[in-house]
Order: structure tokens, then sequence, then C-alpha cells
């Protein structure tokens, strides 16, 4: 695509006002509504902090595909430019540091290996800089721009075929035999795991056009680079334990920015939620994420920490602050550091100091913000409200200011339903928090058929965004309050947003605490008169399917439930899914503990219980929960006589990528709830 100017009147969007007579009446929302919304994401303030480049994903409703593309906004709000319109997606935009060049990944032509392309911010079309074996995975450059560090997999040729996720009669050739020797060795979306699938690090010349391995040693995955600031070093994150897979840490190292230097371990961290590094201006420390003890690993709660670049004690500056937090940076003068705070529902900005002491927020509580970037003296975040989809705003003296509307016309429609906070207590007393969602038209005399829908995780948690991604809790939830339902979204112990005792509280214990409070929050709607309790549901994905084939398996209340990509049989999952170390370390291997997998695989032992009807759904590459779970459970209430429909859906992973698909799941989701709720 040509590009004349990033100033360019040709591809500049401008909104004019103009009068009406009257506002036209808004409408409920509806399931082919997904195929305008946008999701928007991924901001990167340009060096001069005078633009804001981001990624906006579409549908594209004839290829049932989606597509994402790179866009920026000026800092004022009033330009709004789409970069790039490939054939394929575009993501990762990333600045030059003179601000002279934007670079991102694209794997085109469409189906190529994913590679560095760059525009040249005085005009011209997006040219391909990289041209490496594997798929480039993530890239930083050096802070004088002259080199690119690159995170890789170094992969093989047939490696898309040989991974176990394509279809054989796909493959032109017969495929490689999969040789596993690891402790881990299968994961969602990446399929099994080879000595080709670990990561390496490279570095890249920007004018010689020269790739050099900067990291070397394929038995480790090197991950998450970061570059000093004078560009002579490079923190990452590995791990060189005989084992690494058993330790389940992260480990800090740093090398030498040059071909053959050695890398040298700063310390050890852990932080199964996702590692990220940040350099102080001097270059004297290195901010990062350090999560609890490492049994905890299913119920991390990260820390921010500090430890001297040169390795030494670390400090953690949040000891004191029991809530998650996430996206570390020093601030410019080094005094401080910014991050994203979980909280309750919510989340926001935050900083401290390097003395450690109190949290300051940077942000209100009037928008849930996902992701945040700052440069040039500006900071920019992706924030969402119940009724304002992720768009970038400006951060600015603790308010936020909207920058893009890419959703505002088709919101502009909608009736969307009130999301109330609720609180109650749970059965043995603990005070639970969640939200209530009512239909567009409630009517206070009524009683409504009530479904509970139930997030996964089980750390994380609902909160007052509305994200249209592919698991889409927020946007389910206005669906179903427009068909007439109210929607309990419940924070049952284990999810985030709490206290780190509260996540952990479900530790080696899955299925108790949960369901009682789940069950509260049932109790709670009938007990105000809103829910009907002849009317209730029951749904969920991943660990919200689990958790539904507990509930059921629980409470005979229930007239439909929709588990999807869940399990009732929690010990076929040994060896079947990516969570060995999880089992390991919180339940024990079955042939030590089998009385505790048993109790924890109840549903499945006792269907005997169930007489819910229910629909099981899933992808068929799932490796996160495969569906083997969903499949067992289909099986025994169909053996039981119970009525149940199990729905399998072709080349899906454990988080639906084709829109078509989650089309059909969520029709099929109405058309069950109807059946058996609308009388």
């Amino acid at each position: 695509m040509r590009i004349p100017s990033f100033f360019s009147c040709a591809l500049l969007f401008i909104v004019t006002p103009y009068l009406v007579a009257q506002a036209p009446a808004r409408r409920p929302i509806v399931i082919d509504d997904m195929y305008r919304m946008q999701q928007v994401g991924n901001p990167q303030c340009s060096p001069d902090g005078k633009w804001v480049a981001y990624t906006v994903t579409a549908i594209d409703r004839e290829a049932d595909k989606r597509r994402t593309s790179v866009w920026m906004v000026n800092w004022e709000g009033t330009e709004t430019l789409r970069l790039s319109n490939g054939p394929s997606s575009e993501s990762s935009p990333r600045w030059s540091p003179d601000g002279r060049f934007l670079a991102f990944l694209s794997a085109r032509p469409a189906g190529g290996r994913a590679q560095i392309w760059l525009l040249d911010r005085r005009g011209g079309e997006a040219r391909q800089l990289t041209d490496a074996k594997g798929d480039i995975g993530g890239f930083q450059w050096s802070p004088d721009g002259k080199k690119i560090v690159i995170e890789m997999s170094p992969g093989e040729e047939d490696d898309a075929d040989s991974a176990g996720t394509k279809p054989a009669e796909q493959s032109s050739k017969a495929s490689k035999p999969i040789v596993i020797d690891s402790y881990e060795f299968k994961h969602d979306n990446a399929g099994y795991f080879k000595e080709a699938s670990r990561s390496q690090l490279y570095l890249f010349d920007v004018e010689s056009k020269k790739l050099e391995a900067l990291t070397t040693d394929k038995r480790y995955d090197d991950s998450d680079p970061a570059w000093s600031p004078d560009g002579t070093r490079i923190a990452y994150v590995s791990n060189h334990e005989p084992d690494p897979d058993r330790t389940g840490t992260n480990d800090i190292f740093v090398i030498d920015a040059r071909a053959g230097a050695s890398p040298r371990k700063v310390i050890t961290a852990f932080s199964p939620s996702g590692q990220r590094l940040t350099w102080s201006p001097d270059g004297k420390l290195i901010g990062f994420l350090e999560g609890s003890e490492t049994k905890y690993t299913a119920y991390n709660q990260n820390r921010l920490a500090v430890v001297p670049s040169a390795g030494g004690t670390m400090q953690i500056l949040t000891e004191k602050f029991d809530r998650g937090v996430s996206s570390p940076e020093f601030t410019p003068d080094g005094t401080s550091l910014t991050f994203l705070v979980t909280d309750d529902r919510r989340a926001y900005a935050a900083r401290t100091g390097l003395s450690g002491g109190a949290v300051e927020r940077l942000s209100g509580s009037e928008l849930v913000v996902y992701q945040m970037a700052r440069a040039g003296g500006h900071t920019a975040v992706v924030a969402s409200a119940d009724n304002i989809a992720p768009e970038i705003f400006a951060m600015e003296a603790g308010k936020l200011r909207k920058l893009t509307s890419h959703n505002d016309a088709l919101l502009s429609e909608l009736q969307l339903g009130a999301v109330e906070d609720i609180a109650f207590k749970s059965k043995d007393g603990t005070e639970i928090h969640g939200m209530m969602i009512k239909p567009p038209s409630y009517d206070p005399s009524r009683k409504y058929p009530t479904l509970l829908w139930i997030h996964g995780g089980p750390n994380m948690q609902d909160d007052h965004g509305l994200e249209f991604n592919t698991y889409p809790l927020q946007l389910e939830r206005q669906l179903f309050a427009a068909q007439g339902y109210v929607v309990l979204a419940i924070n049952y112990r284990g999810s985030s947003g709490r206290g780190a005792t509260y996540t952990r509280s479900i530790f080696a214990d899955w299925g108790n605490k949960e369901v009682d409070d789940l069950l509260a929050g049932v109790n709670f709607a009938i007990d105000r008169g809103i829910a009907d309790p002849g009317r209730l549901g029951i749904g969920g994905w991943s660990y919200g399917g689990i958790l539904t084939d507990y509930v059921i398996a629980s409470d005979s209340r229930f007239k439909a439930a929709i588990s999807g990509a869940g399990i009732g049989n929690e010990i076929s999952m040994y060896g079947s899914d990516q969570y060995i170390l999880q089992y390991d370390s919180e339940i024990g291997p079955p042939w030590k503990s089998l009385d505790s997998w048993i109790k924890v695989s109840y549903p499945f032992f006792h269907a005997d219980r169930i007489h819910t009807p229910t629909l099981f759904m899933g992808g068929l590459s799932d490796f996160n929960v495969p569906i083997a779970g969903s499949e067992q459970m289909y099986q025994a209430l169909r053996s039981l006589g119970v009525p149940t429909q199990l729905v399998i859906y072709p080349g899906q992973f454990h988080l639906f990528s084709r829109p078509s698909y989650i089309h059909d799941r969520m029709l099929r989701y109405f058309e069950w709830f109807d059946k058996y709720l609308r009388h």
C-alpha cells in the first residue's frame, strides 16, 4: 500500500458534525454486530510524543478471518491515519529511536513467515526489512537505531506440519516424527515442543541486513529482550537449570550486545503470568515482575521489583501492596516506576518510588486500563468501560482523554444493559463481589430468567470493560442481556483483583469454595426478587466450563447449562494438557495422591448427580483444555439419559479465531438457553 505521507489527507479520517431533527432510537445489540466491532490495542508513543501508533483488529466476514492493521493518531486526537492494509495481518508497531521509521511484523504474502516491515515517515510504501528463516515473534530497536534484537524460533522447514496442529491431508509430504524428551511438551497454539521450537535471540544490523545469533544454546528458551540505555547490553528472560521446565522460574540474564558474547545470570525470578523487563535511565537497575511462591503458579500475583543490573539483591517495591501489577516502566528521571494494577472489577495506572513507598494512582476508576505506553513526555493507554469499547486515550494529570473512536458509530446505535456492582456473603461468610447485567428494557416489577456466566482462569476477573477480543466475556454478557436475561458475573475465590490470599484460597481444593461463591450469587439475585428461581441457567468457557460441571454436579436448580472447554474428569488431563507443573506442585502425581484427584474430579465420578440438560463445546485443536474433557462429560450424561449435545469446532484452539465459529457458538448459546428457560 502506498503512503505518500504520514500526514496524507487521503488517509485522514475526519468526522464532520451535522444536525439532525431527532436522534434515532437505540436498539439492542445482536450477534451480527460482532462483524462491525474493532479491537484496539498495542499503543506505542513516538519518540517526540506527537503520535501514537497502535493496532486495530477487524473481521473480514467474506474471508472469515480477523485481520490486524497498524494505525496512528496524533496527540490532539484530531488526525487518524491507517498505515497498513496488506493481505495479511500486521502487528507489533515499534518506532525507531529517531522517530523516522515505524516497524511492524507482517507475514506478507499471506501465509508466509512473520518478518519486520518498515514504513518511512517521510513517505512511501512499506518495505520488507528482514528475511529470516523463522517466524519473528518480537523485536526491539537499539537506542541508536542501528540494530534490532529479534526473538525467533529457528524452526524447521516442515515445522508447521510436525507441530501436530496441521491436518495431515494438508501436508504435501510425510511429516517428520515428533520426538519429545522434555517435561513440558505441548502448549495450545504452539503444538508439541521440539528443540527447534525454543526461541532464541538474534541481532539484526539495519544497514547491512546481517543477522547474527546472540544466544545459541537451543536447550533453553530466551525471550523478552530489553536494551540497556547505552545500547551495550541486553537483558532477557531464560532458565538454564538442568531441567528448566520443572522450576517454573524465568531468570533474568544480561548479555553484551554482540555475537559471541556470554550471558550472565543476574537473578532468579518467578513470574508465570508473564515477565516485563525495564532498565533505569542510568543502566544501574533492572525493573521486573516477581511472583509469590512457585507452588502458586496458577494463582500468581505479581509484585514490582528491581535488581542491580550487575547482580545483587532484589528489592520488592510493592511488598505491602496486596494487588497484582503488570507492565512496569521506569520514569524518565529514574526515581520511580509506573505500572498497571488489577483491582476488584477494575484496572488502573499507578506509580511508586524506588524507596518502595505508597502506590500513587495515576488514572481514575471510571475506565478499565488494559495497556500503557510512554515516550516523548506523553503516556497513552488502552482503556474501556461498560459502554465504551477499548480505544486509545491520552493520560494527562490523572485524567484520560479519548483519542480514537473506532467503535463509536456502532455503540451510538446500541442500547446496552445496565451493569451494577453487587456484593454478598458466601456460605462461610466471605464477602464476594461481582456484577449484574440487566436487560436494556429491565422492569423491576418482573422476575427474569437468569444466567450465571462464569469467567475462566481462575486467576482473572470480570471487570467493567467492553472488550471485543477472542475471549469476549463482556460482549457475551451484553448479548444475553439483550435477549432478556439477567446475567451474573461473579468473581469467585480464585479470581484476581482481591489480593493474594483471596486468589490462592482454592489451592488444591478445586470445585469447593468457588461453587459456594457462585451459588451465593444466585441466591442473592433470587432474594432480591430479580432472578426467577424456576428459570436459572449456567455456563462459561475454560475454568468457567470446569466450574459449570462442578456446579451442576452440586446443585440441581439449573434448567440448562453450557460447558465450554471444560473438564469433569481432572485426572484424565494429566499428560494431556499443558499444566503438568501445576498438577505436580499442587495436587501431586496420581500415583501419590489418587484420592485428591478423585475428589477434584467429582463431576465425572458422580455424573449421576447431574440432571441439568448440558451443551458441551470445544476446539478440536485445543491443547489448553483438550476436547477429551468435554467428550467424557458428554458421554457420561448421554449414557445416563440426560439431555446433552457435544459441538466440536475443527481447527480451533482454546480461544477461537475463526469469526464464523464464534458467531455459530453464540447462536447455539441462545438456542440452548431459550429451549429450556423460555417458558
